[in-house]
């Protein structure tokens, strides 16, 4: 049996499932009682790369999850809210504020009687989850106490499990692997437990058991480090390029941090217990060194983000010509915030490439040169995905106020599709036009082709722009198709009167004013709600 014989294994897998537990409820309680305040920190707070560090940060530190954020923040960037640089930025801080996670345990787990506040914090939440069952919140404060009390009480068990083992083993004459191996050993455990803070946990006590030296738990804290990037990968699989960009960068920004510390390690380990005295506290001296060397990373990676996205880039190229759909595929409903967000971006894209289509179909020009021809069908199937996309928004328990903002995301959508429905059917008369004898006719299909330009121009700058206000460019365009469709008429009404056309072709001309008006009314008043409700003016009832 060796050493193992004095080890309380059952109780060693106890303590660990109950911390895990624990560390569950406490990230689900969080997220219930205020994920939807951080949703909107990530998300608005990442200008600039140094915000998106620190908004990472202070959420991680609170919602006690680098994971949780990370994860958010692949949505985000998924559904195009979020630029590839600031999104690494934000993860590069979690990784920051994940290290609370050992300051907790370092300074609670291994100063006090455990059982003396953790019991009794779980009986109040307890308690709570039953007396307090009608209200809410007052049960996710509840879950929020039995977690914490949870955390702690498997913690206790995991250092008495240890304790006998240290007390019968000399560490001096055991061989020594390496730290490599004990990085190695960290890197594996966070990877198969999906969990840095459980493998900090277990580094803490082994540590304060005196199982191992500062030394190897220094590297196994460098090795937890990289594997929780392992969730971050496997959330990218299947997901959009630059998901997988994302999770790329910040496997990069992990070995790179990992490697700088190895390198540095001696230098860093005689500044943590020898100059700044961390050598009496062990414990607190690894939680200052797990701060300590994510920060070395932060400030190195810091202007190097920029190139280091850039090359992943290259590394993963984003094969938009192969896809009509660019957001929607990217995120899910889990983010609803993004996921509205990725419902009106990829709304727009349908504008851009139904204009694609109608330039081509009305050989205006070829088209975005960078986009392949495409098929009314193609249409037909990119409306239908998104409209599927909205479905599962709506299928999803999301507040009513966001479930609200898809509303004329869908109805631009469907607005667009009847457009293009429109031209496309109208696209052989136009072509009859061109072979009529009266002159006038023939310049009526010129006008109507001249007409379109009027919806691509608008439609091109907004799809390169779409978080910016074209609000008074839209107002001009409606302007511009409402007096198109009055200088037609009133040609018409001329032409008529002079003799130019003869009675029975004035109701074809009138109806093929009558659906590009319609159609080109449409498209602005689809661009108009998905413009007005980025900027909170409205409700966007404007789409047909």
């Amino acid at each position: 049996m060796g050493i193992f014989e004095h080890l309380d294994i059952w109780r060693l897998l106890a303590g660990l499932g109950i911390f895990l537990f624990g560390m569950f409820m406490l990230e689900e309680s969080i997220k219930l009682l205020a994920g939807r305040a951080f949703k909107r920190l990530i998300r608005r707070c990442t200008g600039s790369r140094l915000r998106g560090i620190f908004s990472g940060m202070i959420s991680t530190a609170i919602l006690q999850s680098s994971t949780a954020v990370s994860l958010m923040v692949l949505a985000f960037v998924g559904a195009g809210m979020m630029s590839l640089v600031n999104a690494v930025a934000v993860m590069n801080g979690a990784m920051v504020g994940t290290t609370m996670t050992a300051w907790i345990v370092a300074l609670f787990g291994f100063k006090v009687e455990i059982s003396s506040f953790a019991l009794p914090i779980i009986a109040l939440g307890g308690l709570g989850l039953v007396l307090l069952s009608r209200s809410p919140r007052y049960v996710n404060i509840s879950k929020l106490l039995v977690a914490f009390g949870l955390l702690f009480h498997g913690l206790d068990f995991m250092k008495g499990s240890v304790e006998e083992l240290a007390a019968t083993i000399d560490i001096a004459a055991l061989p020594a692997p390496g730290l490599w191996v004990y990085a190695l050993a960290g890197l594996l455990f966070t990877a198969i437990m999906q969990s840095s803070s459980v493998t900090i946990a277990i580094t803490l006590t082994l540590l304060y058991n005196g199982v191992v030296d500062f030394n190897a738990a220094a590297a196994m804290v460098v090795g937890a480090n990289v594997g929780t990037t392992v969730t971050v990968l496997l959330g990218s699989l299947g997901g959009a390029p630059i998901k997988k960009q994302a999770a790329v960068s910040q496997l990069a920004f992990t070995a790179g941090t990992a490697l700088v510390t190895f390198l540095l390690l001696p230098l860093l380990l005689h500044l943590v217990l020898e100059i700044l005295g961390f050598a009496a506290r062990p414990v607190l001296g690894l939680a200052f060194f797990h701060t300590m060397f994510n920060l070395l990373g932060v400030a190195i990676f810091y202007h190097l983000l920029p190139p280091l996205t850039a090359g992943v880039r290259r590394l993963i190229p984003d094969p938009e010509r192969l896809h009509l759909a660019r957001y929607i595929n990217n995120t899910t409903p889990e983010v609803p915030e993004a996921a509205v967000e990725a419902l009106r971006k990829e709304t727009i894209n349908q504008a851009k490439w139904s204009l694609d289509f109608i330039r081509l179909l009305y050989r205006l020009d070829s088209g975005s040169p960078d986009r392949q021809p495409l098929a009314y069908s193609d249409l037909e199937r990119l409306h239908a995905k998104i409209f599927t996309f909205y479905a599962r928004i709506q299928a999803y328990e999301v507040e009513e106020a966001e479930a609200r903002r898809a509303e004329p995301y869908i109805r631009a959508s469907r607005s667009i599709m009847n457009a293009v429905k429109n031209l496309y059917e109208q696209n052989h008369e136009l072509e009859e036009y061109h072979y009529e004898e009266s002159k006038f006719m023939q310049e009526a299909g010129r006008h109507f082709r001249q007409r379109l330009h009027i919806i691509a121009e608008v439609v091109e700058q907004i799809a390169v722009e779409p978080d910016h206000d074209h609000h008074e460019l839209l107002n001009r365009v409606f302007s511009r198709v409402e007096e198109a469709d009055r200088d037609f008429i009133r040609a018409c009404a001329e032409a008529v009167a002079s003799r130019r056309i003869h009675q029975q072709d004035v109701t074809r001309l009138l109806m093929s004013n009558r659906l590009f008006t319609q159609s080109c009314r449409m498209m602005a008043l689809s661009l108009q709600s998905l413009n007005i409700v980025q900027r909170g003016e409205g409700n966007g009832d404007g789409a047909l």
